[in-house]
């Protein structure tokens, strides 16, 4: 498999090349040159797998010969051994046409574990295999960050350093990135958003002398690995429900557009998927622009759902490319003007491509309390505020002709034990392995929304692990 930048630039890479680039040089994301595409019968051959095994036919396609099959499995083995559930990906059925998959049962309550679980390993993997060591850095918005710092500690040839936009994450969040001190990780708390601390990322790989210098490489979303891993846990529950025979449909609470897009791309694959619900929250850019070709940025409102708290979505970008038939000229002038004027020019065409298979929702606060409220009282299920909002939204999006819709349930309630509070009365207690978080030492440095002082700490996060 070979990946092509949507900016048109940038070198075509095989896997192993787009897994230690992250983002491409020009600026672009990788995506494959050509998808991959399943038969019923191979979706079928697929029912009844262990989830690991699942996983690594499904990204056999796109790692192509980078990696040797056998190999892959057994990452995906090893990966996905101490999920604290033996189904790894359960689903909950909460009604007769309503499912929650649940993707928070990894070592950080995220379902950001179930791909960088699997990215840490591949990151050993090849970069033993090309004697190399890298630097990795991220944007976190909540999840992204512990889910990346717990995959990546303590691994021989990875320095990691995670920027979060200081006193907007949930304690448990933060705690979950600054407890961890292992020597090759870093945090940064940038007095900004998270959409600063996504520019700054970009910012120093645009740096192309401190980009060398460092060997940057990402484990954001902007990483297409990132991607490829999430494809699987939406084959798996679609297949439980029936596919390839039966069709589905899924609600996703977005922030950063990679997990709908894990979902769009296994559609693309022929997964038999109608629906794909973009659901946010009062940052709701996403479903303005699902409503009325509205893309513009308002400015960033905290939430009772901080994942989501985003108005600059970066994978967006990956299914503009698609949308407007790989025209990656069309691709770079709407970006341009995104990001000069803050609003992206969308033409009429690829916008109602988009709208006859994404539908957008969004949900504020005082709904999103209603519905962890109503759907405890109702089912005794507990749902932290990202799948109260997917489950809103799959309730008032529902699919006709008793298609059955998979909501996404995307971190365990404990991280949120204050919102939890505020609409059960009940703080849902952490697991055993983190009981005592909130006693652990904390270290993470602050510092302002400036590239060079950004820099100068990735630098000192990389000399130090090197002393």
């Amino acid at each position: 498999m070979r990946y092509v930048s949507t900016r048109g630039q940038a070198p075509v890479r095989d896997f192993s090349g787009v897994l230690l680039a992250g983002l491409a040089e020009d600026g672009g994301l990788y995506m494959p040159a050509t998808w991959p595409t399943f038969s019923a019968a191979d979706w079928r051959s697929l029912r009844g797998l262990p989830y690991a095994e699942l996983a690594a036919r499904v990204m056999q396609p796109f790692i192509g010969d980078a990696i040797p099959f056998a190999t892959l499995q057994g990452l995906c083995r090893d990966a996905y051994a101490s999920f604290g559930h033996p189904a790894v990906v359960p689903l909950v059925q909460l009604d007769s046409r309503l499912w929650a998959q649940e993707l928070f049962h990894g070592p950080t309550l995220a379902f950001k574990d179930m791909a960088m679980q699997l990215l840490g390993r591949l990151f050993d993997h090849v970069l033993t295999q090309r004697d190399e060591r890298v630097t990795i850095v991220g944007a976190t918005s909540g999840d992204t960050g512990s889910a990346a710092i717990e995959a990546c500690a303590g691994r021989a040839r990875v320095d990691i350093v995670i920027l979060h936009p200081h006193g907007r994450t949930s304690e448990v969040q933060r705690r979950q990135m600054t407890t961890v001190l292992a020597p090759n990780v870093g945090n940064i708390a940038v007095d900004g958003t998270f959409d600063d601390c996504q520019d700054l990322v970009k910012a120093m790989f645009a740096d192309t002398a401190f980009r060398g210098e460092m060997h940057l490489s990402a484990v954001n979303s902007i990483n297409w690995a990132r991607i490829a891993a999430q494809i699987p846990y939406y084959v798996a529950s679609a297949l439980a429900l029936g596919a390839p025979e039966r069709e589905v449909a899924f609600s996703v609470p977005s922030g950063n557009f990679g997990n709908v897009l894990a979902a769009w791309a296994a559609r693309r694959m022929g997964l038999p998927v109608v629906r794909l619900v973009v659901a946010s929250n009062r940052n709701d850019i996403l479903a303005r622009f699902l409503a009325a070709n509205d893309m513009s940025v308002r400015g960033v409102e905290p939430s009772l759902s901080p994942s989501m708290d985003i108005q600059v979505s970066s994978n967006f970008e990956r299914l503009l490319f698609e949308l407007m038939d790989r025209d990656a000229a069309a691709t770079v002038a709407a970006m341009t003007a995104f990001r000069a004027t803050g609003r992206m020019p969308v033409p009429q065409q690829a916008w109602q491509r988009a709208r006859a298979v994404f539908h957008g929702f969004h949900l504020d606060d005082a709904g999103t309390v209603t519905e962890i409220r109503r759907l405890h009282a109702a089912s005794g299920y507990l749902a932290d505020p990202h799948t109260a909002i997917g489950i809103a939204a799959a309730r008032a999006l529902a699919c006709p002709h008793g298609v059955p819709t998979i909501a996404m349930a995307t971190a365990h309630p404990a991280k949120f034990p204050d919102a939890m509070e505020q609409a059960t009365g009940l703080r849902p207690p952490l697991p055993a392995r983190l009981a005592d978080l909130y006693e652990r030492p904390e270290r993470f440095t602050r510092a302002p929304n400036d590239l060079g002082a950004i820099e100068a700490q990735v630098r000192a996060t990389v000399l130090r692990n090197a002393a």
